[in-house]
């Protein structure tokens, strides 16, 4: 079958190999380019076939039904224009066209796909939601459009991830020898630069609450796992109806009565999802798990389901549930 060209800017990163790999493995897509800004030339295997690195530079933009913008925060986004005006459709997964990222010159649908499907199947640029972000507010979405959060509450994240969260850039405090065998909050004073993000994102939802949250680096390589706490205006008898409800039907989010691990979605484009009342509180509170890879549901994942959708094919195609 005819296949449609796609391109990755900044595809050596681990969000970038990861997009490649599920590009070698998609039925209706295939690779136009990949750039890397400091590996022009090299070679790597994807799924067993070759891939050689270009300058973005050197990218033929305009051959590309689709351009994947990997770039780092900052760079990724006068490329996203130039892939547009050369007429490409785009998923930039930087935090540039973000809410909360400032004030982009176009705004662009926001891509947390089971919140906004219909606005990424319509639009031309998708700005992919960051990795914490996905997490957090697929957990809290239902509670928020469902008008369930306290106004004026304080939700609590508290979200652990794997080292492949902070980049491909070496960096002493992430060898191995400093990880392993460690547990650390990062980011302390709710300076993570998701914060802002997730703060725009849930008062378009319709919640009215301060939002508290804490980074933690696990030693492993991928996986998030956020606990947040929220309290309600009441609790449900069945607790787990808000997200059976919501996300009936969605392929990739599983309401589970066990709380999830990471082995439950690591290598999957999954989001698992339970909620527990919290016993011993006065006011009514919610304590939300929910568990992601971060470079698939969190990254590249999430970038295939929206390139789905902008390009008209089943959303689900070349993604593992």
């Amino acid at each position: 079958m005819h296949k449609l060209p796609v391109g990755v800017l900044g595809a050596s990163g681990y969000a970038g190999r990861e997009l490649l790999a599920l590009v070698a493995r998609h039925p209706a897509l295939a690779l136009a380019f990949a750039t890397a800004r400091t590996r022009e030339g090299a070679r790597a295997s994807v799924e067993g076939r070759p891939v050689t690195f270009a300058a973005a530079e050197q990218a033929p933009l305009g051959d590309a039904a689709l351009v994947f913008s990997a770039l780092p925060h900052g760079e990724s986004a006068p490329w996203v224009a130039r892939a547009e005006e050369a007429g490409a459709k785009v998923v930039d997964l930087s935090a540039d066209l973000r809410p909360g990222a400032g004030a982009p010159a176009k705004p662009v649908p926001y891509g947390l796909t089971e919140i906004a499907r219909d606005a990424v199947r319509g639009a031309r640029v998708v700005a992919n939601p960051g990795c914490y972000a996905t997490a957090s507010l697929l957990g809290l979405a239902p509670l928020a459009e469902g008008g369930l959060i306290t106004p004026g509450a304080t939700v609590t994240i508290n979200a652990a991830s794997g080292v492949t969260g902070a980049g491909f850039t070496p960096r002493p405090d992430l060898l191995f020898a400093e990880v392993a065998e460690d547990f650390r909050a990062y980011a302390l004073g709710n300076s993570h630069h998701h914060v802002a993000e997730m703060r725009a994102v849930l008062g378009t939802l319709g919640a009215d609450a301060d939002l508290v949250f804490t980074p933690h680096l696990l030693p492993v390589s991928r996986g998030i796992l956020a606990t947040i706490t929220v309290p309600v205006t009441a609790i449900p008898t069945d607790p787990l109806a808000p997200w059976r409800e919501r996300y009936a039907g969605e392929p990739f989010i599983e309401v589970a009565e066990e709380a999830p691990s990471l082995r439950d979605v690591v290598r999957r484009n999954a989001a698992r999802i339970t909620a527990r009342p919290l016993a011993g509180v006065r006011a009514p509170t919610l304590q939300v798990i929910v568990a992601i890879d971060n470079l698939v549901k969190g990254a590249a994942g999430q970038a295939m389901q929206n390139a789905n959708l902008l390009l008209g094919l089943d959303e689900t195609a070349g993604l593992l549930a």
